[in-house]
């Protein structure tokens, strides 16, 4: 019997590096002059990013440097998804920002039907929070896998198990 080849395509998100990226933020934040006697807060609760500030203009200013921070650290920002604004306590605004753990079942089916589009000798199935590819030659496999890096799907996107 052939052999069957396969790879899964998985959105992993390493909390360790977003905590290490929120810790130089606040380090930041404590050094620079536009943010002093102000009241800023970057905290995760429940897998999500918080962040909180006077204004518009210092709320920004906390999400670039938020931002800077990950992609130093390897984080993707395609994983976060912003909420919308909203007035919190004490005058101050929040906004929530998700972080993605998993392929979501839309984007999932998304991808599966772009494989399919591909006219590849490979099947694509949704087992969960990822998708699994499988086919007998890993030349086809690993052209589906270049084909998937270049489309852009709005998710963070790896490349997993592959066998």
């Amino acid at each position: 019997m052939a052999k069957v080849n396969s790879f899964d395509i998985v959105s992993k998100t390493d909390y360790a590096e977003i905590e290490n990226a929120l810790n130089q933020s606040r380090k930041e934040l404590s050094q620079r002059f536009d943010f002093k006697g102000s009241k800023t807060l970057i905290s995760v609760h429940n897998k999500n990013l918080i962040i909180s500030a006077e204004d518009d203009t210092r709320l920004k200013n906390l999400n670039d440097i938020m931002q800077s921070k990950l992609v130093r650290r390897g984080v993707s920002l395609k994983a976060l998804d912003y909420q919308p604004v909203e007035p919190a306590a004490g005058g101050t605004l929040r906004q929530i920002i998700h972080i993605q753990q998993g392929i979501p079942q839309d984007k999932a089916k998304e991808i599966v039907k772009y494989v399919k589009r591909l006219k590849v000798k490979v099947q694509a199935s949704i087992q969960g929070d990822l998708v699994r590819i499988s086919g007998k030659k890993r030349d086809d496999l690993q052209a589906v896998m270049k084909k998937l890096k270049s489309k852009d799907f709005g998710i963070d996107m790896q490349f997993d198990n592959y066998r």
